[in-house]
């Protein structure tokens, strides 16, 4: 064969491979932009925005992602964090997320102000939250009645720590105006605010607070981890950490939204199973900020605020309801549809 006609043959045989990989290249796009949004198909990308990524009552998003049961049921989460959780509802709101994980008092917020947004998995029955103070501030600041006058952090303004920093407030007879609220978010920058006695104290969580206390560097005013100190400081089960998302997305998108659902209850399932040490041998290093073992006693101390299945407790929304309302001049005389703010549709179907 002449050198003219290999060179001829291996040009066009180029040219095929050329055509084929562009046609192959093409065929990857068209399918990528197919799944993107969270269609139905194969490898659903769904991004959540977290209120504090690192935060242990968040804990279920990053441990389902560990775990790979996103992975398994077909869904591909992009996992984003926000310090506080207004600022990860903004997102949802605006588009740039399809979901927050986050607490469920905001979707009554919403529902005041014309969204419609609702928890399709109810991951946590109580806040999680504790109400600091300093050592410094120790002496007068034994309770909430003596809220008056304070400076109290809370990770943002409209955030679920500044509604339930404000509910303790009022119900112990201080109006929201004796008392001053300041975002300080969480975790070193809440712990420096403390230090520096910018604030007098504030509500935080895990890992925080067991950083707080291992520093002794403030008391426990009040605790809102476990079901029975919800109940004595607000009455009742406050349902809060859990995954919501558009009203309208969700009925547009129920497969993915199943899938989702099938992936937090699992993990859900798993985590009542599993010590907390294992747990937190499943996290990412570098949020055992305080250490290993400290990191595990955290979420030992939050551990009773997860639900195992996913469901909404019978009367936690109307606990809500009642706290919001108590503050909130939004809410106060706004009629609020209870059953538009959740559904179990998902969580009932779940393995």
């Amino acid at each position: 064969m002449s050198r003219k006609k290999l060179t001829v043959r291996l040009t066009a045989a180029t040219a095929a491979l050329v055509a084929l990989a562009a046609l192959s290249g093409c065929a990857d796009e068209v399918s990528s932009k197919a799944t993107e949004g969270g269609g139905g198909g194969k490898g659903d990308k769904v991004k959540i925005m977290v209120g504090g990524i690192d935060k242990v009552i968040y804990l279920p998003a990053m441990l389902s992602q560990r775990l790979g049961y996103f992975k398994d049921e077909g869904v591909n989460v992009e996992l984003l964090s926000e310090p506080a959780g207004i600022d990860a509802t903004t997102s949802l709101v605006a588009g740039n997320v399809q979901g927050v994980v986050g607490f469920y008092d905001h979707t009554l917020d919403l529902q005041t102000k014309g969204k419609s947004v609702e928890s399709v998995v109810q991951l946590a029955q109580t806040p999680g939250e504790v109400e600091i103070v300093s050592n410094k501030a120790a002496g007068d600041l034994k309770s909430p009645k003596d809220f008056k006058g304070k400076k109290l952090g809370v990770t943002g303004l409209g955030s679920s720590t500044d509604f339930l920093t404000k509910y303790l407030g009022v119900h112990d007879g201080v109006a929201v105006d004796q008392f001053t609220n300041v975002a300080v978010g969480a975790g070193q920058t809440f712990i420096s605010a403390l230090q520096k006695g910018s604030i007098d104290g504030g509500m935080t969580t895990d890992p925080t607070v067991a950083q707080i206390l291992d520093k002794k560097l403030g008391k426990v005013l009040v605790d809102m981890r476990t079901p029975e100190g919800s109940k004595q400081a607000l009455g009742g089960l406050y349902p809060s950490s859990s995954l919501y998302m558009n009203t309208d997305w969700v009925n547009g998108h129920k497969d993915t939204v199943q899938k989702l659902t099938d992936a937090f209850v699992r993990t859900l399932k798993w985590m009542s199973t599993h010590s907390a040490k294992e747990i937190a041998a499943k996290m990412p290093s570098d949020y055992a900020q305080g250490g290993e073992g400290l990191y595990a006693q955290a979420i030992e101390s939050t551990l009773p605020m997860f639900t195992k299945d996913g469901r909404m407790p019978a009367d936690g929304p109307a606990t809500v309801q009642r706290v919001l309302k108590s503050f909130n001049p939004n809410l106060k005389d706004a009629t609020i549809d209870l059953k538009k703010t959740y559904t179990t549709d998902f969580v009932e179907k779940a393995g």
